[in-house]
């Protein structure tokens, strides 16, 4: 992709509310992003009344897929982020390998959950 072309794309993408990819009733709105030096994606996830995640993980072709959560925002129940071996954990914190540890996050109930995704992969062997 030439870089008139990526910057078009971010543009489209950028500052929008989407319907995140495990169509579960989460959004996602991009902030910023890039490919280089270090590749990575940052993101402002919605997650409404009713809505959660299911076990997943996400792997990536190449390298080491790590993602930091920050929870700006919890529900008054439920919305809990779930990781067996999370590299770093606090009640608002979430530094994990969403490549290498399945992760979910339980049904959002009274109110919404809103949370600041900054991820990013580093090449070489997983």
């Amino acid at each position: 992709m030439s870089q008139l072309a990526a910057i078009k794309n971010y543009l489209s993408l950028a500052f929008r509310w989407q319907k995140g990819r495990q169509g579960t009733g989460y959004d996602k709105m991009l902030l910023l992003t890039a490919h280089w030096p270090l590749p990575f994606d940052s993101y402002l996830i919605r997650y409404p009344e009713g809505s959660e995640i299911p076990p997943h993980t996400d792997p990536v072709t190449t390298g080491r897929h790590y993602r930091l959560n920050i929870i700006l925002k919890s529900p008054r129940e439920g919305g809990e982020f779930i990781c067996a071996k999370p590299i770093f954990a606090t009640q608002r914190i979430k530094l994990f390998r969403p490549d290498a540890c399945e992760h979910s996050v339980t049904r959002v109930v009274g109110g919404n959950r809103y949370v600041f995704s900054l991820g990013w992969v580093r090449k070489g062997a997983g």
